[in-house]
């Protein structure tokens, strides 16, 4: 799934490339420009080009080569159906790239839903990190990362700073874990008081909730990405191939 808004930095950066390797400008088995030259060009940061060409790199559009650089490969046989899920930009991006504040980072009693996505025992705790997410300045999403406590020791996850890696990074190098897949579910509600104020959202206004749980390849759950938006800012959009 995903999410129709207006699109944080580097996913814009994402969508420019993809353009200039459709059309030609960025030919298959050309290099693809350093990262200076990307920041230089664009005026954004390092950390917003490192994403936008993680993503590019994940979807099929460039290789990386140990000590070469970056080459284009070309336009995915499926590039016009597939589109980055919600739960892969959250834990792809990195957060110095969204614009956005720390509201929360900390152990914390895990609610139900958490608790069962996560595998956590009754009354079980689990951390926390929760951002509020701005687009052009204005409350856009909550976003809240849930983790097993020992997962998140040694982290920079406690951090009040904007993590520079996407999170998917940071927990594979520091915690040596393997995320394999995410199983996504999509829930439609009234959003709690605490929602309402931080999103400053219009009474009666429902907000879509995006639960999107990583799990590893033996189907053990390492973290959910937990994305509050209001209903009347966002709509989802999915594609699929038919047999």
């Amino acid at each position: 799934m995903s999410l129709e808004s207006v699109p944080p930095k580097y996913a814009q950066l994402v969508a420019e490339l993809q353009r200039r390797i459709e059309s030609g400008q960025y030919a298959p088995g050309s290099a693809m420009p350093s990262e200076h030259r990307l920041i230089e060009e664009f005026g954004v940061s390092r950390p917003t080009v490192v994403a936008a060409l993680r993503v590019l790199r994940d979807q099929g559009w460039i290789d990386s080569r140990q000590g070469k650089g970056r080459f284009v490969r070309g336009r995915p046989a499926l590039a016009s159906l597939e589109s980055a899920r919600a739960g892969q930009v959250r834990m792809a991006g990195s957060e110095a790239a969204i614009a956005g504040e720390v509201l929360a980072a900390g152990v914390v009693d895990a609610p139900n839903r958490i608790r069962s996505l996560l595998d956590l025992g009754p009354s079980s705790k689990a951390f926390i990190r929760r951002r509020l997410l701005t687009t052009d300045g204005a409350p856009s999403e909550l976003l809240s990362l849930w983790l097993p406590v020992d997962l998140a020791e040694g982290t920079d996850l406690t951090s009040a700073e904007p993590l520079q890696q996407g999170v998917r990074e940071h927990l594979e190098s520091r915690k040596g874990v393997k995320f394999d897949h995410v199983i996504e579910h999509i829930v439609a509600r009234m959003p709690t008081s605490e929602e309402a104020a931080a999103l400053s959202m219009s009474e009666g206004t429902p907000v879509l909730v995006v639960y999107a749980t990583a799990r590893d390849a033996a189907g053990q759950p390492l973290m959910v990405v937990d994305t509050v938006m209001p209903a009347d800012l966002h709509e989802l959009e999915d594609a699929y191939p038919l047999a």
